[in-house]
């Protein structure tokens, strides 16, 4: 995506002691010839349209003549001020003298920040000296003492020479400003060009071998300039570099160092429009930071919807991962990493606080595996599009989709998750799960296995946040990428922020130890302090069930309590040294992918279901016939109420149908008395 620069307008104050033909270089300007007539001393403000040779980004240039009056001070500064380029004038040696003795520090002491362009005019009466004289007798001393002066010409209103080319200097500096790419004094380019040129050399060099070859620099002559290098000039460009640095050109291409000396020379030369046309077609300001727009483009997630990587954004970063794998061992180690990251600030901080590579999948030697590297990307997309998008655009992608040449073509938003009680599947391929529990009940154990790191049989706590993420293959070949959040000592803000924690967790795990009889109370105190928590998925994992189990101190033990809830299952007894752990993390998977099948079942839920039953019922009398095909139903509903291995045998029923009067529940009494006047005696209920 190539953005143009701002557009803008260009105001430049002419300045200069009297006499030195300031007025008639604006005249002769405008006129296309030297006015004989007498002028007045002071012309008013012009505006000139954009012309042949302006650059393309000036809308209007606006001309202001001023006075070096005395009286005038004030209005001096003024215009000065208002000004985003000044051209400061000067014909003899006087003057010139006035140029580092009055006028410069002049601006300075206005505290004002704009190029300079310096003139020598009159050059018609100066016949005994040559451009070349002037330049380095007279402008290069002034230009290595003050740095504000941005260029300089020699010209003469009379003779109509070099005019136009003044005024075009003062467009050109304010819209390809030296000052920020090139140390006049030291002749060097500045820290902050080198680096915005080093990141594009590195971008360029498509293979990343260090070089840029003749192919990578046809293309970056395509990018940057819309049109082909020819043979001539590329050899040209090679033999330039080569006088200064021979070793600069290989048979392999230019080197980085030759191709900063490259743009040194353009900006030593007066061509530094050159450079800024470069920058700019990798999207770099006047400050030589990137645009804001394109290292964050507008990208909306909807809320209960979720930000993935694309193919295309897949694409990029596999084929990115297989550039810096250097020695092709399958890993990326740390001085490839750092290689990789060299256009970018360094790492994301989200990932420094993550400890990667620690949160995700590396070899035995401790690199960052391509599986490892993809997972990552996905967790930083899932949990901050916004820094993805960053990195997309320092790491140099670029979309083949013509239609959107964003960042965000890398990206691809999911469908929103629906809200109603046990929804249906998620459309999503990146799901997470908080890992909750009581200290100690095996969550960092539980997040090891799944990076498939050894098991440890020291106590860490875990006091900070930790995140792993793994790809899980789900039944049928399926791939999904599953985060597991253990929240340490941010748990309690995590949980009570409600609309964050169910916009954006799929499912949570609640583990305990089978092995301590304090351990499950845990969940049932933060499931009680946080109710929020029963609108979420649940999995409930028995861990450490390599130990004895023990008795749990709670109101009731973990099966009962899961079967109250209505859950499927009774909570899944593993161990982090067995090998079926990994089960363990389909199983979470699918129920981040189907939550239907991990919701627990509220009363609401159930009143709902009830409330189905009896309107069918209530269309068809219940008889004694009819009675066993609808107890399996009954049955169904009244097992959370009322556990038991016969729910409802006649004591239970009783018991239920006691419960059901309680609590008011008038519908579900009549159609269960009914049900019951089919099965049993009359007066054995209602006694």
């Amino acid at each position: 995506m190539k953005l143009t620069h701002a557009v803008m307008t260009v105001r430049i104050c002419v300045c200069g002691d009297e006499g030195t033909g300031k007025s008639s270089l604006i005249t002769s300007l405008v006129k296309g010839v030297f006015v004989t007539n007498k002028i007045q001393p002071v012309l008013p403000q012009i505006t000139i349209p954009p012309t042949i040779g302006t650059p393309e980004n000036v809308t209007t240039t606006t001309v202001v003549d001023t006075s070096a009056l005395p009286q005038e001070r004030a209005n001096l500064a003024r215009e000065i001020r208002k000004s985003n380029v000044i051209l400061l004038v000067y014909s003899d040696h006087y003057s010139y003298e006035r140029v580092a003795l009055f006028w410069l520090p002049h601006f300075r002491s206005l505290g004002v920040n704009v190029p300079v362009v310096l003139c020598a005019n009159k050059a018609d009466l100066a016949t005994d000296t040559t451009d070349a004289q002037v330049i380095d007798e007279e402008m290069l001393p002034v230009m290595a003492e003050f740095k504000e002066i941005d260029s300089c010409i020699r010209s003469s209103a009379r003779q109509h020479r070099n005019v136009n080319e003044a005024f075009f200097l003062c467009q050109k500096a304010v819209t390809h400003p030296i000052a920020p790419l090139f140390d006049s004094k030291e002749s060097v380019l500045k820290p902050a060009a080198v680096a915005a040129l080093q990141r594009i050399f590195y971008l360029c060099d498509k293979d990343r071998d260090g070089f840029l070859s003749d192919k990578e620099i046809e293309d970056f002559q395509l990018k940057c300039f819309g049109k082909p290098l020819s043979e001539e000039d590329l050899v040209h460009i090679k033999e330039t570099i080569s006088k200064a640095y021979p070793d600069a050109v290989t048979p392999a291409g230019i080197t980085s160092r030759g191709f900063l000396h490259l743009n040194k020379l353009y900006a030593e030369k007066g061509r530094h429009e050159t450079v800024w046309i470069i920058l700019r077609s990798f999207q770099y300001t006047d400050n030589l930071s990137l645009q804001e727009t394109y290292l964050h483009p507008k990208f909306e997630v909807p809320p209960f919807s979720s930000a993935e990587l694309s193919p295309e954004g897949y694409r990029f970063l596999v084929d990115l991962f297989l550039l810096s794998d250097k020695d092709n061992d399958g890993g990326l180690n740390d001085s490839e990493l750092a290689s990789l990251f060299a256009p970018t600030p360094g790492l994301p901080s989200s990932w420094t606080d993550d400890s990667f590579p620690s949160s995700t999948v590396r070899d035995e030697a401790g690199h960052v595996t391509l599986q490892g590297w993809l997972a990552q990307w996905s967790m930083t997309t899932f949990t901050s599009p916004k820094t993805t998008l960053e990195y997309l655009a320092y790491l140099g992608f670029e979309s083949s989709d013509r239609s959107n040449p964003s960042t965000t073509a890398a990206l691809k938003v999911t469908k929103p998750r629906k809200r109603r009680r046990r929804p249906g599947r998620v459309g999503r391929n990146v799901v997470l799960c908080h890992v909750l529990g009581a200290a100690g009940a095996g969550k960092s154990s539980l997040l090891d296995a799944f990076l498939s790191r050894g098991f440890s049989n020291t106590y860490h706590p875990t006091i900070q946040p930790r995140t792993a993420v793994n790809t899980v293959e789900l039944p049928g070949g399926k791939q999904c990428y599953l985060i597991l959040d253990e929240l340490g000592e941010l748990e309690p803000a995590l949980l009570e922020n409600q609309s964050k924690l169910l916009d954006q967790c799929d499912v949570i795990a609640y583990t305990y130890d089978s092995s301590d009889p304090d351990s499950f109370a845990y969940i049932t105190k933060i499931r009680a302090k946080y109710p929020h928590l029963e609108e979420l998925p649940s999995i409930f994992l028995a861990l450490k069930a390599d130990l004895d189990r023990t008795t749990q101190r709670a109101e009731c033990q973990p099966h009962e309590y899961t079967a109250r809830l209505g859950l499927p299952a009774p909570p899944l007894h593993v161990s982090a040294t067995w090998s079926s752990i990994q089960e363990v993390f389909v199983h979470i998977a699918e129920a981040a992918m189907d939550p239907s099948t991990t919701f627990p079942r509220t009363e609401e839920d159930l009143e709902s279901k009830w409330m189905s039953w009896g309107i069918a019922l209530g269309a068809v009398p219940i008889t004694p016939e009819g009675a066993p095909g609808l107890r399996g139903n009954l049955e169904a509903w009244a097992q959370p109420l009322c556990p038991s291995p016969h729910p409802l045998s006649h004591n239970s029923s009783l018991a239920l149908l006691r419960r059901l009067s309680a609590t008011h529940r008038s519908s579900r009494i009549v159609i269960l008395s009914e049900y019951l006047c089919s099965v049993y005696p009359c007066e054995k209920i209602y006694n």
